[in-house]
């Protein structure tokens, strides 16, 4: 199995499990929204999380796709990337968080709130290459 023969799954399904490794080798699971950016799975996360504090030890990130019923998922495996203000420019940091936010489901009435939020949380983007994928779709 490929990303691409999972993107559509991935394009119609956001709830996802994420799971990172933690310092002493234990593996964090937490749930976020997901969703396909150019060829990578993405979400947005706050910079101050246990999950963005194992990224940056352990690149190593899976994530998890469900149906809302759990009998249908994907699974992609890879190294993460990511983007926040340390490595970002902050106009490209603004769009990317939206496109993300936005592939992965979300939409907003007032961008202009959300990229304040997002700018004020610390929020970052955080994207996996796949380097394997499975699952049951």
């Amino acid at each position: 199995m490929n990303f691409s023969e999972v993107m559509p799954f991935l394009m119609l399904e956001h709830s996802a499990v994420v799971t990172t490794i933690g310092r002493f080798g234990v593996a964090q699971v937490t749930i976020v929204r997901a969703g396909p950016y150019k060829g990578k799975m993405a979400f947005v996360t706050r910079a101050d999380t246990v999950k963005r504090q194992n990224l940056a030890v352990n690149a190593n990130c899976t994530v998890l796709t469900v149906q809302p019923d759990w009998r249908k998922f994907a699974t992609v495996e890879g190294q993460a990337e990511v983007r926040g203000p340390e490595n970002t420019e902050p106009e490209e940091l603004r769009l990317l968080l939206r496109a993300v936010f936005t592939t992965a489901g979300g939409s907003h009435d007032n961008w202009g709130e959300y990229d304040r939020v997002m700018r004020d949380e610390g929020r970052v983007a955080v994207l996996v290459t796949a380097e394997r994928v499975y699952g049951h779709i």
